[in-house]
């Protein structure tokens, strides 16, 4: 997907990109190969690779989910700043927050934040079973997002502590999603949430299959959670 299917694909889906939105994601394209020869920051390079497995795929959220209602956004280990940095240019309003724990990927963010002149976006350093348990974002976010960082019965326990109540945390995941819904339902209850829907679709020219779930915040989670760093992957809720 070169840049202009990739313009023309999201038209398609109802998200119009202006000169400068376009000219935003030339620069992500621009500065993500340049910092990858630093640091790893994808496997990706080629430009259709990134249009469509990137940027396309982390907007892909926004098919599903309305953000022009939405205002912020919290990022669990984004990585090199996917979904919510490709949300961010489509929706300037929200604002942004992302949690990573590798310090090189956060001096990645703040350049590339620069690099976009992106407003109102604010990266930190730190575990998000740490990040979890800070009384100045815990269960303050409309939104929360992770993509492929952990099976979801794990990112559960990472993100739900962070979704204010009657908010939404999205998971974006590959195949095989139903199945770990299955695995994910008791810790997903267990930490105050409940699943609203699940999107499966595939990506474009290549149909890889792509899931969205959808689960709501519907009670406060308890002070118990998350647990300690390390323990959500080690000794899941199942």
């Amino acid at each position: 997907m070169n840049p202009e299917q990739f313009v023309q694909a999201l038209q398609q889906k109802g998200i119009s990109l202006d000169e400068r939105q376009q000219e935003q994601f030339a620069i992500y394209y621009r500065t993500l190969i340049e910092w990858n020869e630093k640091i790893n920051l994808t496997g990706l390079t080629k430009e259709n690779d990134v249009y469509l497995k990137h940027f396309y795929d982390s907007i892909s959220a926004a098919f599903y989910y309305d953000f022009t209602h939405a205002r912020t956004i919290c990022d669990v280990g984004a990585g090199a700043g996917f979904p919510s940095i490709p949300l961010k240019i489509c929706f300037p309003h929200l604002q942004v927050t992302i949690v990573d724990s590798l310090k090189k990927r956060i001096g990645f963010l703040n350049q590339l934040a620069t690099d976009l002149d992106l407003k109102e976006v604010a990266f930190y350093h730190d575990r998000a079973e740490n990040f979890g348990k800070n009384r100045q974002f815990r269960e303050s976010f409309d939104v929360v997002t992770a993509r492929a960082v952990a099976r979801m019965s794990v990112l559960s326990e990472l993100c739900l502590p962070l979704t204010e109540k009657n908010g939404v945390f999205l998971a974006m995941k590959g195949s095989k999603a139903s199945e770990e819904v299955k695995q994910g339902e008791v810790a997903i209850g267990e930490l105050g949430g409940k699943i609203s829907a699940m999107h499966t679709f595939t990506l474009p020219e290549e149909a890889s299959e792509r899931s969205i779930i959808e689960v709501i915040k519907m009670r406060k989670t308890p002070k118990k959670y998350p647990r300690k760093a390390g323990l959500p992957n080690k000794e899941p809720i199942e």
